[in-house]
């Protein structure tokens, strides 16, 4: 079957799925014997979504203030994912989005395909509704586009209709429009770039469907649907809405819940179907605390026109999600997943790497003639109290519920000034590092927490102090174990990369503000001056 809006023309990329495709060492969805485990990507992409165009899957997600923003996934199975762009270089206005605006930003994207270009649209809770667009969803992508100046609409997401006829469905975010728990509408211009009509309220979930929220709108035959999540992230579920009319009154059903399963709030994703439209699956997000929120894949099965999802054992129309399950019927490709560690051979910096802020050119140097990642220290405001609202942490996703992560590095502060500091961390809510910090006593290693930073809180130094040796050799490591729901996380040192030594207690991961914990580095200086020192990172490698 064609689902209208998930256009099934030819769009000719080339090899990009090529030799330097990656695969994790901690997490590989595809079993190699026809099935798959869930999550398909146990890392944050939160509130996903796919459109497919040929044989081709193209999945976007969330990523808030996290610049380079809007990552661009490819997939021509549904399970293995490669990471191959991102959509948006830099995030306006400048004067918020220079500094960590956390939580803000892009939230719950959808991605289209129409006319022969892509389209990603996304609501700022603060700003507006925006569009980006590109014919090639590997090149650089347009300019975004601001597509109605408002405040507190947000998870939009559009229609082109077979009269030419451009809708886009939302959401409303309480904290900002006064009201939630309702969807709204409203018409763009033919070409999408416009708001032309007024927004209408379309449904109202405050009787049974508390927080409804997440819209993907799609057209299958003579109904309009809306697919969306309602009953809040850790503990809601998947609704099914259909209308003959685009401004409703729509029916529901619940199609997708936890059920007896472990897999707690199953919603908020993207109805596709497979080339030849025999098979229907759904790609959503499950809420793992820590580690974010972490893409699955379940299979959509028809009945009286509804997409029921999982696995319907009581014939209600609510399905169980599917922990394992039998592949879609698409082409065998090689296993191959999203990239994790990073040699830093290239002169780019590898597409796992976000920063919390608009990217300055001034923070690093990728210095491939040399195998190495260059951090230039950037200076911090003299108000400083912890890492929350540094600019220049370049961090990644937690990748898999057990995992090490290990970076061999080189501190070359400044001469000139004491308080410059370079080194690894853990993000979030709490965070903890470990830290290599210029003293007038010489460069000292030490493991520093911090709780609840996003309230101001000082850090605190947990264990002993080490001395390190100006350009000295220091393996820096991080061991992440899953404990129930907690992220368990060891921080220790080396300078043989051989033998280790931890470093104060064991530290619980926590989530940032919408966001997983992460993980990354940092360098930074106390002074505003003309120069400073640098950290050089030789890699950074994600194992078992």
């Amino acid at each position: 079957m064609k689902i209208y809006t998930l256009t099934v023309l030819c769009f000719a990329l080339g090899s990009f799925a090529s030799a330097q495709q990656y695969r994790s060492q901690v997490w590989v969805s595809d079993n190699g014997n026809g099935t798959y485990t869930n999550p398909i990507i146990y890392a944050d992409y939160s509130d996903p979504d796919v459109c497919r165009v040929g044989n081709d899957y193209y999945m976007t997600a969330s990523s808030f203030n996290c610049i380079p923003g809007l990552p661009i996934l490819h997939s021509t199975d549904l399970v293995n994912w490669e990471l191959v762009n991102y959509a948006v270089e830099r995030l306006e206005p400048a004067e918020q989005f220079d500094l960590p605006s956390h939580g803000n930003g892009i939230w719950a994207p959808a991605i289209r395909y129409h006319n022969g270009e892509f389209y990603i649209y996304w609501g700022d809770p603060d700003n507006g509704i925006y569009m980006v667009k590109t014919k090639d969803p590997l090149a650089r992508w347009e300019k975004p586009v601001l597509v109605k100046k408002c405040k507190g609409l947000i998870d939009t997401c559009p229609l082109w209709d077979e009269d030419g006829r451009c809708w886009l469905g939302h959401g409303y975010a309480g904290s900002r429009a006064g009201l939630k728990s309702i969807l709204g509408m409203m018409e763009l211009s033919s070409d999408g770039t416009t708001a032309i009509g007024e927004d209408r309220i379309i449904f109202d979930g405050h009787e049974d469907n508390v927080t409804i929220e997440g819209v993907k709108l799609y057209k299958r035959g003579e109904y309009y649907y809306i697919l969306c999540p309602a009953g809040g992230v850790p503990t809601g579920w998947q609704l099914a809405m259909r209308s003959k009319n685009i401004y409703g009154p729509y029916e529901y059903k619940r199609v997708l819940a936890q059920g007896n399963t472990d897999i707690n709030g199953p919603h908020q994703g993207a109805w596709i179907d497979t080339p030849d439209g025999k098979e229907d699956w759904f790609v959503h997000f499950q809420d793992l605390e820590a580690y974010g929120r972490v893409a699955h894949l379940n299979p959509v099965n028809w009945r009286d026109g509804w997409p029921v999802m999982g696995i319907d054992k009581d014939g209600d129309y609510c399905g169980d999600p599917v922990r394992k399950y039998k592949k879609p019927s698409l082409p065998m490709c090689d296993i191959h997943t999203p990239i994790e560690s990073d040699e830093f051979s290239s002169n780019m910096l590898d597409l796992q790497w976000q920063w919390h802020a608009n990217a300055n050119a001034l923070w690093y140097f990728a210095d491939a003639a040399n195998g190495r990642l260059r951090l230039f220290s950037a200076p911090i405001t003299n108000n400083y109290k912890n890492l929350w609202n540094v600019q220049n942490l370049l961090l990644q996703k937690f990748p898999a519920p057990n995992f090490t992560a290990t970076t061999k590095v080189k501190f070359s502060p400044s001469e000139k000034y004491v308080g410059e500091r370079a080194g690894l961390v853990i993000m979030g809510f709490d965070y903890a590092a470990l830290v290599m910090e210029n003293t007038i006593d010489g460069i000292k290693l030490a493991r520093i927490t911090c709780k609840e930073a996003k309230k101001g809180s000082n850090e605190t130094i947990e264990g002993n102090t080490i001395n390190v040796e100006r350009n000295q050799d220091v393996f820096l490591r991080i061991s992440v174990k899953q404990e129930g729901i907690e992220a368990v996380c060891t921080l220790s040192y080396s300078f043989d990369g051989k033998k280790f030594t931890s470093l104060g207690n064991k530290f619980y991961a926590k989530p940032g503000q919408w966001i997983g914990a992460k993980m990354g580095l940092f360098v930074t200086r106390n002074v505003v001056s003309n120069d400073g020192g640098w950290l050089d990172v030789d890699y950074f490698r994600v194992t078992k």
